[in-house]
């Protein structure tokens, strides 16, 4: 469940950066002074059009991961009923993605505006509008999507989509802990841990695994005191956080773009090298994260080991940084 956004990618160049006062390698939500941005990015630069979120591309990779049988993976997420909203529909049933989207006409269908740079640095801007009117009883809460819910045995929300419905993932977060399946959740941006540091901490007591990177790993230990920088400290001390279901315990898994990941596991961390790629060979970063998690979600499903999970969240990450956007080869190559 997240928010499915129409990503607008072009490769632009720091003038552009400059005047709507973005910084490279972060993410944000869109205020008045970026509409013209998304205008600007269409009339000017050669754009690209995918169909973007995080946490629908995450779905996206792990059904690509494992090919076989189609619609492993549910989506939920609020679209406009306009054309942006028809290319996402088409795009996730090309994914074999199984999406139920709330279609509304009062906010037209959200936009990401993907702004990448020479050196494989990219700013994103999210026009939230219609993935921002999720309601939860107007469909969650609907018998013919909880089914969907109740089906299930491993969740996986975006950390952006605490922004949204709270209590869309509280009632979900609170199902997987009462029923012993498997929530998963990713910090997702600093801004999350910072501003929507309330809306987290409400539903951490339910995560089960949680995903963040190195950026956002030291906005959450700041905001939460742990008085380190140490990435293994912060897994650690995230991991012992207060949690519900006590018959599993949390793992956290942080990523540090070409560094090692780090994962908190049962009483141990265990570090985990990045698989080696030519810096001539990288396209695009920004689906690193969702294609990490994508990976990692793809093996979890079929209860693979931990380490097992990380092998294939480096490879999908591997395979994505090599692509523009968050797209792929036909096949994946691992085993």
């Amino acid at each position: 469940m997240g928010n499915p956004l129409l990503d607008i990618c072009a490769t632009v160049d720091k003038d552009l950066l400059d005047k709507y006062a973005l910084k490279p390698n972060d993410q944000i939500l869109a205020e008045d002074k970026h509409k013209a941005l998304f205008e600007e990015l269409v009339k000017k630069f050669k754009v690209e059009y995918h169909a973007g979120g995080a946490t629908q591309n995450s779905i996206k990779i792990a059904q690509w991961m494992i090919q076989e049988p189609h619609k492993v993976g549910t989506y939920f997420g609020c679209i406009g009923k306009d054309k942006f909203g028809e290319i996402l529909k088409k795009k996730a049933e090309e994914a074999h993605i199984d999406a139920h989207y709330y279609e509304q006409d009062e906010e037209p269908t959200g936009t990401c505006a993907a702004c990448i740079t020479g050196d494989n640095r990219w700013s994103l801007v999210a026009n939230l509008a219609a993935a921002n009117c999720y309601k939860k009883d107007k469909h969650l809460d609907l018998e013919e999507n909880w089914k969907w819910v109740e089906k299930a045995n491993v969740y996986y929300i975006a950390g952006f989509f605490l922004t949204v419905s709270l209590e869309s993932i509280l009632k979900v977060a609170k199902h997987a802990s009462d029923n012993n399946k498997l929530f998963c959740l990713n910090l997702s941006a600093a801004f999350i841990c910072q501003v929507f540091k309330d809306n987290l901490m409400q539903v951490l007591p339910y995560v089960d695994v949680l995903f963040g990177n190195e950026t956002e790993a030291a906005a959450f230990a700041k905001e939460q005191d742990f008085e380190t920088k140490d990435l293994k400290e912060i897994a650690k001390k995230a991991q012992s956080l207060p949690k519900v279901n006590k018959k599993r315990k949390r793992i956290v898994v942080l990523t540090q773009g070409k560094e090692e990941t780090v994962m908190a596991l049962s009483d141990k961390i265990e570090t985990f090298p990045v698989l080696p790629i030519d810096p001539k060979d990288i396209v695009d970063t920004n689906g690193a994260g969702d294609a990490f998690v994508g990976g990692f979600l793809s093996q979890l499903v079929q209860e693979k080991p931990p380490n097992q999970c990380v092998k294939a969240a480096h490879y999908a990450a591997n395979v994505i940084i090599r692509q523009s956007g968050c797209t792929f080869p036909e096949n994946p190559d691992f085993n």
